[in-house]
């Protein structure tokens, strides 16, 4: 499966939730929702996700192996960034 399109949807400048992205696979398939956050030591992409019967938030889609993590993780901090330098020129 591959990341087709990145899409930052929203750009948040205070606290640590720093953006809201879609992405799509395959031209095929959209996640939506996915987040940019400012973590203790970095920036991390957080899975879409929602509150459970016992207020525990679970991802409702996530990659199954370190590696496409990495991969989805990359491609959003990367179009993250390109969207960051565009706005600031």
């Amino acid at each position: 499966m591959e990341i087709t399109d990145v899409k930052i949807r929203k750009l948040i400048t205070e606290g640590r939730l720093k953006a809201i992205v879609s992405v799509t696979f395959d031209n095929m398939l959209a996640v939506h929702d996915i987040k940019v956050v400012q973590g203790e030591e970095r920036l991390f992409a957080a899975m879409p996700s929602r509150k459970d019967e016992s207020g525990i938030f679970r991802d409702i889609v996530h990659p199954i192996t370190a590696e496409a993590r990495k991969e989805l993780e990359n491609a959003v901090l990367d179009a993250y960034e390109r969207q960051l330098a565009e706005s600031e020129e």
